[in-house]
């Protein structure tokens, strides 16, 4: 494991953070943002995973710590309600 994930907040990495699921653990299957802040505390001290979950692990503690983890919901399911939007029109039909 790495000590430190350096990261870039940006879009993508916001985007990616609020629909993927932790492969593994205790919280295996939760949204990397809805993590416990205890939880991304321990990793912390313990040591990020390497690679890219390392770095998105990192970066939802940021989130968390600056308070902002609420800014992510919308992100979370943006697919599903413009799917809906896209297809509104074709159920009244």
């Amino acid at each position: 494991m790495a000590s430190e994930a350096p990261f870039a907040m940006n879009k993508e990495d916001l985007l990616t953070l609020a629909r993927t699921p932790m492969p593994f653990g205790k919280y295996a299957g939760r949204m990397l943002f809805e993590l416990p802040e205890p939880y991304l505390l321990w990793f912390e001290k313990k040591g990020w995973p390497e690679g890219r979950l390392g770095q998105l692990l990192a970066l939802a503690l940021e989130i968390h710590r600056a308070g902002l983890t609420r800014l992510l919901v919308p992100l979370k399911n943006e697919n599903r309600h413009r799917f809906r939007a896209d297809h509104s029109d074709t159920d009244a039909e």
